[in-house]
């Protein structure tokens, strides 16, 4: 039997996750089922219609006895998708504020994982009669090489959905522990790269203790000696249990405005409008910009090299640090400073051009999103204050089961002692925001979604001549 062993960045990731800082990529999706029918029923035929496309999704973790190799992915002989694809629903007429608390609340919840790492819901209730797909699935459930992300595979470029061929899968039979051990041994003396595997994956677990014992270690001297670290900023700190979700949609025509005006990518414009919305938002909360004039972001890029593993999706993800200027009044001088950080990455040949990342077949943002937050777990040790994910999408309407999807929200997750992080998606001419924040840290953080619209009405202002227009809020 043909046994495939965690890799060891996955265990990494494993022995990272605690309570407060559950690894999963999850995504909230709403769509218009009008003429369709789209319910919970079609979901799910839906999703077992297309799994066998993510065999992954139907497996899970089997240790080895005594750790004496990573644990292995076997099929779930008692997987029941009706448990897996989930639904809900808000009180009629549902508004966004209402969806969000939801999302909110279930993203905090850990995957149960003596189960395949993955959950769907379907929420009804929403206002006009629309519906929304709530998906998350674990970090180390989507690589990008072996399995794409779920939500990847359920989205079609037309009304009538593709069927595909019958599947016939049937669990195959789990490896008892004594074949575990003797293959790990076997595996151990054949390829010395299985053992080296294993200890540093028992080294990341210890490590992971190590660190924490520093950081209070460190934190106590901090106290005493009433230093700060040079991570320490408003959106940094001890995590609690529980996130809040904040989301924004806003016109891709507003963006390529301000690129066509003052050069450079819509990825700038986005990113300095993301660094005028943070300023906007810590000047309301009454923070003094006085010491933090900047913020250090790892924004994942998609890039072409050699030297990288591929992903199936033709391209790499490597991380880039970017100093976002919040102390800068200027919201043009914001764009150049934000333009400039990303010129030799340009210069490189090494950047993959937005229109091919938005032509890959399927929805791939969902995909991205979660190599995304692989990279930047990889940087931790590294230091920055926030991730940001930004991954275009195609510019036409995508279907699932004949609903049309209107709009697209990333709900990327929290690394420990971060308490912000952005996910932003571009589809079918809108620019979608999704913003994780820790519910303690930042219980304010509502504000930041019309902080973000106010950056970009200061951008489109420096196109054209201000004109009176009501403050945009969330939607």
């Amino acid at each position: 039997m043909l046994i495939e062993r965690l890799r060891a960045r996955d265990l990494k990731l494993l022995a990272w996750e605690a309570p407060t800082t559950p690894l999963h990529n999850a995504t909230v999706e709403i769509f218009d089922p009008e003429g369709s029918g789209f319910d919970y029923a079609q979901l799910v035929d839906l999703i077992a219609d297309r799994i066998a496309f993510v065999p992954r999704y139907r497996q899970r973790l089997q240790p080895v006895p005594g750790n004496l190799a990573n644990p292995v992915w076997v099929d779930d002989p008692d997987f029941e998708l009706g448990y897996h694809v989930r639904r809900s629903a808000l009180p009629r007429p549902g508004n966004l504020d209402q969806l969000r608390e939801l999302v909110a609340r279930i993203v905090s919840r850990p995957l149960d994982r003596s189960r395949p790492l993955w959950e769907v819901y379907f929420v009804e209730g929403l206002e006009g009669g629309r519906v929304a797909v709530l998906s998350k699935s674990h970090e180390i459930l989507v690589d990008g090489v072996e399995t794409v992300d779920l939500g990847q595979v359920l989205l079609d470029v037309a009304p009538d959905p593709k069927r595909v061929a019958q599947d016939d899968w049937a669990p195959r039979r789990r490896p008892g522990s004594v074949n575990l051990m003797l293959d790990a041994l076997h595996d151990s003396v054949r390829d010395p790269r299985v053992l080296a595997s294993n200890v540093r994956g028992r080294l990341a677990g210890a490590g992971r203790s190590m660190a924490s014992t520093v950081q209070r270690t460190g934190d106590v001297i901090s106290l005493l000696s009433n230093r700060r670290s040079p991570w320490d900023s408003p959106v940094t700190g001890h995590l609690s249990q529980q996130r809040r979700f904040v989301a924004l949609r806003t016109d891709l025509a507003d963006y390529r405005a301000v690129r066509q005006a003052h050069g450079g990518t819509v990825n700038d414009v986005i990113l300095a409008t993301i660094t005028g919305g943070l300023r906007g938002w810590l000047m309301a909360r009454s923070e003094s910009l006085g010491g933090v004039r900047q913020l250090k972001a790892v924004v994942p890029m998609s890039v072409i090299d050699d030297e990288m593993e591929a992903t199936s999706l033709g391209a790499q993800v490597a991380s880039h640090f970017v100093d976002l200027p919040i102390g800068e009044p200027s919201p043009l001088v914001r764009l150049h400073q934000v333009s400039y950080s990303f010129e030799a990455h340009r210069a490189g040949g090494r950047a993959v051009a937005a229109n091919r990342l938005a032509g890959i077949a399927g929805f791939a943002p969902t995909t991205f999103h979660a190599l995304g937050s692989r990279v930047a777990a990889a940087e931790l040790r590294r230091g920055f204050h926030l991730s940001v994910t930004n991954v275009p999408g195609p510019q036409f309407p995508l279907y699932a089961a004949g609903a049309r999807m209107t709009e697209t929200y990333p709900v990327p997750p929290l690394l420990p002692d971060h308490a912000l992080a952005i996910g932003v998606t571009s589809y079918d001419g809108a620019v979608h925001y999704g913003i994780t924040a820790d519910r303690d840290l930042l219980p304010d953080i509502d504000l930041l979604g019309p902080c973000l619209a106010e950056a970009l009405e200061e951008l489109k202002d420096t196109v054209t001549p201000r004109r009176p227009h009501a403050r945009r809020g969330q939607r």
